[in-house]
């Protein structure tokens, strides 16, 4: 590996997991109780909203009950003493990178903890339940829905992502399954730019080829080692 300067991660629910919030698609996930073509998709909220409305109002109140672990501390020690460019790239929608103290943090796919009115378009902080169609701060409209990104919808700020890959020199994916795309391509874009990859995981993902290193292990040990090498070069 060459000169490091700018550095893109990606992270995806392994990094979450040990901090209590179950695996996107682990076999006790939070997913099993509930097929995601009942919960994740438009077409689901157009058919039950309640159910949907329930089953995030669910979700949003478990995450604000977890907190950062090693691996999410780490990455944001990466953050306040990284002089070259970063931006961390995360798949999960709960705010643990931002409440560890992490500052260059992308969601690709939403945030647990914000509605969006699709009335108005405009994003809000939310904390509470939804299932009582709340008004939109803004408008008044009763059209608040989670601000995460269903299965079928284009995930947020790709156009940002692929320019961060264009002008990095290291791209280190850490505990996704490899299995979601377009997340799931960023590792063959920084193959093809010639950018040094790296995954960290509990264990192989299904992109685990891509990668010139792939290390196993609990991301709340290795990404505290990872990030203390990085910052030692």
């Amino acid at each position: 590996m060459g000169t490091v300067r700018n550095i893109v991660i990606l992270t995806g629910a392994g990094i979450s997991a040990e901090s209590g919030i179950d695996t996107f698609r682990s076999a006790g996930g939070l997913w099993e109780q509930h097929r995601v073509e009942d919960v994740a998709t438009p077409e689901a909220f157009a058919r039950d909203p309640e159910l949907v409305l329930r089953f995030y109002d669910m979700r949003r109140a478990a995450i604000q009950e977890k907190l950062p672990n090693p691996a999410h501390f780490a990455l944001a020690e990466l953050d306040a003493k990284w002089k070259g460019g970063l931006l961390i790239v995360t798949q999960n929608v709960d705010d643990l990178h931002t409440r560890a103290g992490a500052r260059r943090v992308l969601h690709m796919h939403g945030e647990h903890l914000k509605a969006w009115c699709t009335s108005c378009d405009v994003r809000s902080h939310w904390r509470g339940p939804l299932i009582e169609r709340p008004p939109c701060p803004v408008c008044q409209a009763r059209t608040l829905r989670p601000d995460v990104v269903w299965f079928g919808e284009i995930p947020y700020r790709m156009g940002e992502i692929y320019a961060a890959l264009r002008e990095a020199d290291l791209f280190v994916s850490i505990g996704t399954s490899g299995a979601v795309y377009p997340a799931a391509g960023l590792v063959r874009n920084a193959r093809d730019l010639g950018i040094a990859t790296l995954e960290l995981n509990l264990e192989r993902s299904q992109g685990s080829d891509w990668f010139h290193e792939s290390r196993q292990g609990p991301a709340s040990a290795l990404v505290p080692q990872w990030v203390e090498e990085i910052l030692a070069k």
